[in-house]
């Protein structure tokens, strides 16, 4: 009864509102503004104007948050990841959960803070600019970003990024549901080929410095690099998990791995939470498990192929297959970002070949190209550019098909 009081309060509270922003109100400029709130907070009531149409609760905005949510497990164990790998990286022999969550909140805070301020910001202008309603798409980008770059990558370096990304790719093409490329993978390919240095090498995916006095100083010598990136420089011949430690020094095995206690974006190291993501994604219809299902056979028979052609040129060639599932941001990237609908295959069989390019390319980049020891971003961009073709070589088909069908019955 307290919580409907509440929400009859806001509604007042925003009907109250209404006037000032509407057309000769002092604040009508900002009536996009209003609109976004306004149907964020509650289902918009407005119906057709003409023919009858069907709706439910269930707009864009809710299928955002949906997303979102999903995301959750990645993020909160991104959170806990962050805090343990400096731990480890400043050599204690204690971990103490809650100053390790909370050295985590403080490191990854500020580039979720920066990346919706920058994001969202643009995207209001934009709106303003072409009096139309506040697109809602940021709300799962804007988490999305920091999620998969590196926790050391300087704030100013993300809102460039952030901003040319969504300028460039999303704005110039319409705004949400317009641009052809994932704008999370073109910020994070941005910021790969802009600033390299930081972007990779052995030091940028584990935080250094204490925050707010929690958490210490890792020293000078400190140096790791992710499971990857260790494996691409290994000089032992049929090398597997066994060539790869942890921060301390450690050895790392196929449950680190998939658990995700080990250096790398922070949202991208855990399958298990990426797995949970996927379920939710799933059960609530948001994402295609023909693209899900279509990457992960692409890129273990790819991988599988490399294995039974392993050679010491390529040291990733060595892993097991299926331990190449729980490296790098393979995972990650086809559960949250191959099932893009904007960006993604839309025709039933167009998922199937789309999917099993994206896993099948991602794992040819990654085991043969050591300097780039991580193929998942180049390989969902560049289907994303090839989406378009993949539906429209599936549609002709179709079409040819029916009518070579209709000529066989009219004859």
């Amino acid at each position: 009864m307290e919580k409907a009081n509440e929400m009859k309060a806001l509604r007042k509270m925003l009907d109250k509102a209404r006037p000032h922003f509407e057309e000769g109100g002092r604040l009508s400029s900002l009536k996009s503004v209003y609109d976004g709130m306004e149907t964020f907070l509650f289902t918009p009531n407005t119906t057709s104007a003409s023919g009858s149409q069907i709706h439910d609760s269930m707009d864009s905005k809710r299928a955002m948050i949906t997303v979102v949510v999903a995301l959750l497990p990645c993020l909160l164990f991104g959170i806990y990841n962050t805090g343990y790998q400096h731990w480890l990286a400043c050599g204690s022999n204690t971990f103490p959960f809650w100053e390790i969550v909370l050295y985590g909140f403080l490191a990854v805070l500020p580039r979720i803070v920066v990346a919706y301020v920058v994001g969202l910001g643009i995207e209001f202008i934009a709106a303003q600019l072409r009096h139309e309603e506040i697109q809602e798409g940021f709300l799962v980008t804007g988490l999305l970003i920091p999620l998969i770059c590196p926790i050391e990558t300087p704030l100013w370096m993300l809102a460039v990024a952030t901003a040319f990304s969504v300028i460039f790719v999303k704005e110039v093409f319409g705004g949400t549901g317009y641009n052809v490329f994932n704008v999370a993978l073109v910020t994070r390919a941005f910021l790969f080929f802009a600033y390299p240095a930081h972007m990779s090498g052995d030091r940028v995916f584990v935080s250094t410095q204490p925050i707010c006095g929690i958490g210490g100083t890792v020293p000078d010598t400190f140096t790791t690099a992710t499971p990857l990136g260790q494996l691409a420089t290994s000089t032992v011949e049929g090398g597997g998990l066994d060539q790869i430690t942890n921060v301390a020094g450690g050895t790392v095995s196929t449950w680190d791995i998939f658990l995700g206690l080990i250096p790398g974006s922070f949202g991208e190291t855990s399958t298990l939470c990426i797995c949970i993501g996927a379920v939710i994604l799933l059960a609530t219809g948001m994402a295609s498990w023909k693209i899900m299902l279509s990457a992960v056979a692409g890129g273990l028979g790819m991988a599988a192929l490399a294995h039974v052609c392993a050679t010491p040129l390529y040291p990733i060639s060595y892993i097991n297959p299926f331990d190449q599932l729980f490296l790098g941001g393979f995972a990650f990237a086809i559960v949250y970002m191959a099932t893009d609908p904007v960006t993604a295959s839309r025709t039933e069989a167009g998922k199937w070949i789309y999917g099993f390019l994206v896993g099948a390319i991602a794992i040819l980049i990654r085991t043969y190209n050591n300097g780039y020891p991580e193929g998942a971003m180049l390989a969902v961009l560049l289907m994303n550019a090839l989406a378009p073709l993949i539906d429209y070589c599936v549609v002709q088909s179709n079409v040819a098909r029916r009518k070579k069908r209709l000529k066989a019955v009219a004859n």
